[in-house]
């Protein structure tokens, strides 16, 4: 009996390791493309310079559309709490913007206060419903997402990060 138990869970494992690793890898990415580290450091640079030459220490988040952290960038003086707000940020418009057809978080919240089941969004985790965040795309699709946070106002988050996609945009390929 132990033994045709241990097989049967041996079997199980082995099924389950044989299926494919990349369906469950990213839900919307459709090609190969990628924002290289020098292009996301450069932009987190420049959101994070942005925002200081206004007087806000922000942090500077670059997700991918797996949600894995690419880049995390904690501008001096920034508090500790703009680390989780800029990755989640980046996140929200990383895995949900090819979705919901939005590139720029601050237009989805908005689009969403009319909505019934903004709550029911907002309760997924890594999720965020404050805007601070635009998505990069590489020949249309979202390939990234850099997102801020510290900023006095999630307008004044996503302008910064704004900043740091103009500062690389024209290197994206096309």
């Amino acid at each position: 009996m132990f033994k045709t138990i241990l097989n049967a869970v041996v079997s199980v494992g082995v099924a389950f390791t044989a299926l494919p690793a990349t369906a469950a890898v990213a839900q919307v990415q459709k090609t190969g493309s990628f924002l290289n580290l020098d292009l996301a450091i450069e932009a987190a640079q420049e959101a994070v310079r942005v925002c200081a030459a206004r007087g806000w220490p922000v942090s500077a988040a670059v997700v991918d559309t797996a949600g894995n952290v690419k880049l995390q960038a904690k501008g001096d003086h920034s508090t500790i709490h703009t680390k989780d707000t800029s990755f989640r940020k980046a996140y929200t418009v990383a895995t949900m913007g090819a979705i919901f057809d939005f590139d720029r978080l601050g237009v989805w919240v908005d689009k969403l206060k009319s909505n019934p089941n903004a709550t029911a969004l907002a309760s997924i985790p890594g999720i965020i419903l404050l805007p601070g965040a635009v998505a990069v795309k590489i020949r249309g699709e979202i390939v990234a997402a850099i997102g801020v946070g510290g900023a006095p106002g999630g307008d004044k988050d996503e302008e910064c990060a704004l900043a740091g996609l103009d500062k690389i945009k024209s290197r994206l390929p096309q």
